[in-house]
């Protein structure tokens, strides 16, 4: 999946440049994370073993963590499908159940 493997390199170089923006080492940032300075780097270089987890704690450290909320939180093609099963006319519902 390659659009999805630059998406999660794409998203490591903002954390690395948010990390940097705060004149914060990896060292710094791993301390207060609770994970090792390597483990910075792979997310950093848009590694995707890195747990979900560990990128919250990451946000947080950075004061980022309201960024999580974001996520799917608009979700167009579910609300689009849900949408087209409520425009259906009444009496093909009710055949349907």
């Amino acid at each position: 999946m390659p659009r999805a493997q630059r998406q999660i390199q794409a998203l490591g170089a903002r954390l690395r440049a948010a990390r940097m923006r705060r004149q914060m080492t990896q060292g710094e940032l791993a301390a207060r994370v609770g994970v090792s300075v390597p483990t910075v780097g792979k997310l950093e270089r848009g590694d995707p073993a890195t747990s979900l987890a560990t990128m919250l704690r990451v946000l947080t450290a950075l004061g980022l963590e309201q960024d999580i909320d974001l996520l799917a939180r608009n979700d167009e093609l579910g609300r689009e499908l849900q949408d087209s099963r409520l425009r259906r006319p009444a009496a093909r519902r009710a055949s349907t159940s």
